[in-house]
């Protein structure tokens, strides 16, 4: 299974909801079959431009990242889940690619 990161910028909420909105999401990508490996927390910010979602505007977000293994074919739903979420601002969904090892990341021979 390919590794995928999942960037998720969800409304502006206190506390309790946000955790409920993220166990609602790892428990969905879980029930599709997919492995969580980390969830990443880049804290709550100013959101670049104003996004208008479910006839709401919104201003603030906090930012996720979640990294997790997963079948392409399950993204699709994936995406149109999260699309669907009331509390999910913007999901991105981004293949990560795995280092070969041995490679330097500056291209220096060792």
């Amino acid at each position: 299974m390919p590794r995928y990161e999942l960037s998720l910028i969800l409304k502006a909420m206190q506390r309790p909801e946000t955790v409920m909105t993220l166990r609602r999401t790892v428990k969905t990508l879980m029930e599709r079959g997919a492995v969580v490996r980390d969830l990443e927390s880049l804290g709550e910010r100013l959101l670049p431009y104003k996004i208008s979602k479910h006839n709401q505007r919104h201003l603030r977000g906090g930012y996720f990242m979640i990294d997790f293994y997963a079948h392409p074919d399950t993204l699709p739903g994936l995406l149109n889940h999260l699309h669907r979420d009331v509390d999910v601002l913007r999901p991105m969904v981004l293949k990560k690619e795995e280092k070969a090892p041995g490679q330097n990341c500056c291209g220096l021979k060792s």
